[in-house]
Parts: structure tokens; sequence; C-alpha cells
């Protein structure tokens, strides 16, 4: 709908159509609101790919959209020594991010969201209760603007609309992550329902380093928030241990992720952020996917109580909601990593650990289900004991 004398009105502007972004349109149209969403066409995300049972079963992952269904993980020690870890009943899903974002925004269009393929620019007030979006329509495209009573930024850890509306978010600590999708190697060397997790400072000094199957592809990466430190060197070391330096490579790509939640995912007035953009990537884990796409529900639940009371109060609610469900997970995530990655020696104790069916099991459940699990205390216990043991080196690794 367009003013007669002014640019288009919509209730909202979603910036940005990856997993945060894409949900909180879908359930803002589905809601009848009248959406915009605005994505800047031809980008995919670096990422593993990897979806839990929750997230398949919450947002209506259809099969189709699997590559592949994980079944294990093995975790290597600096030393090569390795501990696999089965899942037990059930599996992990993973996606092949080209397609799946591009479901997730299709999924917004048929739900009424309208989609635009447009380059962020600039918000400016100049009508009171709007915010004029001011943005490219695609690469090199002409100037267009239109008019929203609100503005969602899910635009990625460096979030133009974050920094430009949120104090302090240039500030936000990250990590960056690159990949490289291979063909998948023939023959029986790569278990196709298999994560390798690679935990060894040669690869990573303060993250970790991946195989994740794809189905016919491979995704092969790391991260790491040391500067000076060659992500494409690792990759290049781990494809010729790990016999992928013959396999063709079909895409490189690089991004930064956020290592914490931002304090405030509000302007307290006609913006708010959701996803890699108010900083929910799972601290040691890198795992995303499913917080991006909670986080933009919880984003377009705040939105609707904004647009039917007028009371910008209502946008701090998508943050109080998500660390409500989450924010102890990221507290100890964050715990663990600052722990165990430090140096090789303690990666060393840190999969040795992982060999243990109390760790094992309680990883598994959380993961899976999104909960910590607390119906297991004595499992807990033994955990943090067993925790100070390699943690002191009062047992060997």
């Amino acid at each position: 709908m367009a003013n007669h004398d002014g640019p288009e009105l919509f209730d909202v502007v979603v910036v940005g159509g990856g997993p945060a972004g894409a949900t909180a349109a879908t359930d803002l149209a589905a809601a009848g609101r009248r959406v915009l969403l605005l994505d800047k066409a031809g980008r995919i995300k670096p990422c593993g790919g990897a979806i839990p049972p929750r997230l398949i079963r919450d947002f209506a992952i259809p099969d189709a959209l699997l590559v592949a269904r994980i079944r294990s993980a093995r975790m290597v020690a600096p030393s090569a020594r390795h501990v696999d870890m089965p899942v037990g009943d059930g599996f992990v899903g993973m996606v092949d991010r080209e397609h799946f974002d591009s479901f997730l925004r299709e999924r917004a269009g048929s739900a009424g969201a309208e989609v635009r393929d447009g380059l962020f620019e600039r918000i400016e007030r100049e009508t009171p209760g709007l915010a004029t979006v001011h943005y490219r329509q695609g690469k090199g495209g002409a100037a267009r603007c239109v008019q929203a009573r609100l503005v969602i930024g899910a635009d990625g850890a460096t979030s133009s609309v974050g920094r430009a509306e949120i104090p302090g978010h240039a500030r936000m600590r990250q990590v960056f992550a690159y990949h490289e999708i291979v063909r998948r190697p023939a023959g029986e060397g790569h278990d196709g329902a298999r994560c390798d997790v690679y935990y060894q400072g040669r690869l990573s000094p303060d993250f970790y380093a991946w195989i994740f199957p794809h189905g016919d592809t491979v995704s092969v990466g790391t991260g790491s928030a040391r500067k000076g430190f060659s992500l494409r060197g690792a990759i290049r070391d781990l494809r010729a241990g790990t016999g992928l330096d013959a396999c063709e490579t079909l895409r490189r790509e690089g991004a930064p992720l956020p290592l914490k939640p931002l304090r405030r995912w509000d302007n307290g007035r006609d913006v708010l952020l959701a996803g890699d953009a108010a900083g929910v990537v799972a601290p040691a884990s890198g795992e995303g996917i499913y917080y991006a796409m909670l986080g933009g529900r919880l984003a377009a639940e705040a939105a609707e109580a904004f647009l039917a009371t007028g009371d910008a109060r209502s946008l701090a609610l998508a943050r109080k909601r998500f660390m409500r469900l989450h924010g102890r997970v990221f507290w100890v995530l964050g715990m663990m990593q600052w722990v165990w990655y430090r140096s090789d020696g303690l990666r060393e104790r840190f999969v040795s650990i992982c060999k243990d069916k109390d760790v094992q099991q309680l990883t598994w459940d959380a993961y899976m289900n999104k909960e910590l699990v607390r119906a297991k205390p004595a499992a807990h216990a033994r955990i943090f004991f067993k925790d100070l043991a390699h943690l002191f080196r009062w047992v060997s690794p």
C-alpha cells in the first residue's frame, strides 16, 4: 500500500532474509501484518548446517531439505586421538544454507510477506511514528525507500541496522568463520552420517575446526578470533590430512560470528534486532540456526505486542524471553570455551572427558531438545567432579 503523496507503508520492514529474518517475516505476515523482507541476493553464510530435532519440529522443516542425518560425532584431540559420541535414538539434521535459506524466504512470501532483493542503507525519521527505510534495489540498483512502524534488523553480526541504531553494536565480540564446500569423495573413507570436530590449536587456536557431511558435498571449516591466524591455511592443512585436498571445491565462504548476546536488542523506539545481529550464536559450539530462528520468532511476538499497543517497551520482550529460555545455556557454554579451548593440553583433556557416558548422554539430550537436563542431578554431579579432576590434572587425559 502506498500513500498518495509518499512512500509505500508497511507495518514492519525486516532487513536480512536468513533464518532469523525469514522466520520473523513469516510469523508477522501470517498474523496479518504487512511485511517487507529485504535481502541481499546471492550471499550464502558459511555454516556447518546442523539443525536439532527441536528445530525441525518447532519450525516445520520438511525432510526434503535434510541433506544428511547425523548419527554420531567424532571429537579429535591435538594428539589425533579421537572419541566417538553416538547420538543414540534419533539424528541431527544437516542442511545446505543455500537451499535452506531460500526455502525460508519463499515460505515468508507464501505467508504474505513481500520479499525484495535490496541492500539496506539507512533509516530516517521524517514522519512521526514512522521510520523511513532507504535501500538499493538489487546490486547497483536504484535507490528506494519505504516507511514502517518497526524495523527488524536481522542482517548478520556486522548488522548495518544494529550499528546505526543500537549503542555499542560495533564493539560486539566476534569469531571469524571460514569454510569450503567440497565434493564428497568416492569410496568408504568418509562417513556420511558422522560429524568430525577437531580440537587442535594448529587448526584453530581458540575455537575448533570441522568436517560436516552434506550428502553429496562436505563442509570443511574452522573459526578463530585471533588476528593473523590463517583460516585458509588451516583448512588447507585439514583437507590435506584427511584426503579431501583432491576433492573439487565448490564454494568458499567466510563471515564473522558473534560470541555473546548483546545487552540490548532494541533502540527503545522502532528498531529490534534478531539472530546474529543480536549476538545469538552459542559459545563453544558455534550453533546458530536454532537460536536465530527462535530469536526471529520472539522478535515477531515482541513486534506484534508493539504494533498492537504502540508501547515501545514491548520490544524488550524478545531479549527477556530468549535469555530466560537460554541464558543459562549460553553462560555454561561460554565458561566451557574459556576453560577448555585455551591450550592443546586442555583440549586433550576436554576430548578425554567426552569419553564419559554421562557427558555424552547429557550433551546430546541438551542439544537435541534445547533444554538443560535437570532430571539427572547425580549425573551432573559426576560430570562436575570429573571436570575438576581433568582441569587440575589429577587424572591423565
